[in-house]
């Protein structure tokens, strides 16, 4: 692992820069959306995979506008969003508020899952996965904050980790 950046603000972005083989590809995992429909991650093989999680009452929710532009500008990425109410209780709506702020709000069109927890004894598979290094090969570091972003590459491998303060805009696919 390298930190390729530093800031005040602390970590800003993590490299897998020795190309770690994950010992469980991403693409084998799954999670609900957040209108009940189970998908499996298979459906993304080959492409590359933003994996955030979204707040609708933080300070850095704005980057819903960039996520959506980045979703639209890249046709070999795809952006999975993660709602949760770990950091400040910033994330208090249902899933079908979240839905309703997401799509009133910003016009997201990219998938949105199910409410839950991403750090802790609690989060979720998906969280699991990028945050384990017996999962992922090599990264350890859960979210700081909310609109943390996980980028996964065509073969199912976590490449970089980017903290909150980084633009979806900025993020070097």
């Amino acid at each position: 692992m390298k930190i390729s950046k530093l800031t005040g603000m602390g970590i800003r972005i993590l490299e897998n820069k020795g190309k770690v083989i994950a010992p469980k590809s991403f693409y084998t995992l799954n999670a609900v959306r957040n209108n009940g429909e189970i998908i499996s991650f298979e459906k993304y093989k080959n492409r590359k995979v933003l994996v955030v999680n979204l707040a609708s009452q933080c300070g850095f929710t704005p980057q819903y506008e960039e996520l959506e532009k980045l979703y639209k500008q890249n046709k070999n990425l795809e952006i999975l969003g993660f709602p949760a109410n770990n950091f400040g209780s910033q994330e208090p709506g249902t899933d079908e508020e979240i839905s309703e702020f997401c799509k009133i709000n910003f016009g997201i069109t990219f998938p949105i899952f199910k409410k839950n927890d991403v750090k802790g004894n609690t989060k979720q598979p998906v969280y699991k996965w990028l945050t384990e290094k017996s999962k992922n090969g090599w990264n350890e570091l859960e979210p700081q904050w909310n609109f943390y972003k996980y980028l996964i590459d065509e073969k199912g491998n976590l490449s970089k980790v980017f903290s909150s303060s980084v633009s979806p805009l900025d993020v070097n696919l």
